[in-house]
C-alpha cells in the first residue's frame, strides 16, 4: 500500500451518493484499514509503528472525506481538512522516532511547523467560508426585505407595483439596505 494519505472515495460524489453507497464505502474503508494493519504485522520496530500510523491516518482521512462527500456540509469539509492535517502530523512525528538526539528534535519541530502551516490554512479557509456564508445571508435578507417593502408599498398604495417595470428602483432599494 502507498504511504500517502489519500482517500479512495471521490469527494465529487456528494450530489449522487445514496445512503447505501455511503454505508458500502464506510464498510470498505474499515476493510481496507484491517488489511493495511494486517500488512503491518510483517514489520518490526518503528517501521511497524509507522505502518500502523499510516493505516490509521488513511482510515481517518477516508472517513472524513466520505462524510464530506455524503453531506457536502462546510463543517464536514473543515473536519476533513483537520483530519488530513492531524494525520499528516501523526505520521511525520512517528517517522521522527527513527532518529535520535538533535536530528530527532529538528524532525519533530519540522513536523510541528508543517502542522501549524496546515492548521493556519484550515482556519483561513474556514474564515473565508464563514465570510461567504455571511455575505450570502445578507444578500438573501436584502432581497427579502425588498420584497416585503414592495408588498407593503402595494398595500399602502392599493395598486400593484410591477417588479419588471420598476427593476431599477428595486435594485437601488436592495443596495440601500
Amino acid at each position: 500500500r502507498a504511504a500517502a494519505i489519500t482517500a479512495r472515495v471521490p469527494v465529487a460524489q456528494a450530489a449522487t451518493m445514496t445512503k447505501a453507497d455511503y454505508k458500502a464505502n464506510k464498510s470498505r474503508i474499515s476493510t481496507d484499514y484491517k488489511a493495511d494493519k494486517t500488512a503491518c504485522g510483517a514489520l518490526a520496530g518503528n517501521a511497524k509503528d509507522i505502518c500502523v500510523e499510516e493505516a490509521q491516518a488513511r482510515q481517518k482521512v477516508a472517513r472524513a472525506e466520505l462524510q464530506y462527500g455524503y453531506t457536502n456540509k462546510s463543517s464536514d469539509r473543515t473536519k476533513m481538512l483537520v483530519a488530513k492535517a492531524e494525520s499528516a502530523y501523526a505520521v511525520a512525528k512517528e517517522k521522527c522516532d527513527d532518529k535520535a538526539g538533535n536530528v530527532k528534535d529538528v524532525c519533530v519541530e519540522e513536523a510541528k511547523g508543517n502542522a501549524k502551516i496546515e492548521a493556519d490554512k484550515v482556519v483561513a479557509g474556514a474564515k473565508a467560508e464563514i465570510d461567504q456564508e455571511v455575505e450570502r445571508a445578507k444578500q438573501q435578507l436584502r432581497e427579502r426585505v425588498a420584497e416585503l417593502a414592495v408588498a407593503g408599498a402595494e398595500k399602502i398604495l392599493r395598486k400593484e407595483i410591477n417588479a419588471s417595470a420598476h427593476a431599477d428602483m428595486l435594485v437601488a432599494l436592495k443596495q440601500d439596505l
